[in-house]
């Protein structure tokens, strides 16, 4: 299910409502308890277009290092 959860963040990503940004920023945190590298790969080369609730959202769980290089 990791590219059907991509293929939904990235559909979602110009979303202009909060609890949508909320939610694939969820959606993609969760995926990331299974598939932490893919997840932060995905972040990574999306993170300029993302927005910065989703983001925040998305590296919630994973290691520091993760989170600095993603808010870098």
């Amino acid at each position: 299910y990791l590219t059907l959860s991509f293929s939904y963040a990235t559909a979602l990503m110009k979303d202009p409502d909060d609890l949508v940004q909320k939610a694939y920023g969820w959606l993609l945190k969760e995926a990331s308890n299974v598939y932490p590298a893919e997840v932060f790969a995905y972040v990574l080369k999306n993170k300029k277009d993302m927005t910065r609730t989703a983001l925040r959202y998305a590296i919630e769980k994973m290691p520091f290092e993760f989170r600095k290089k993603a808010l870098s």
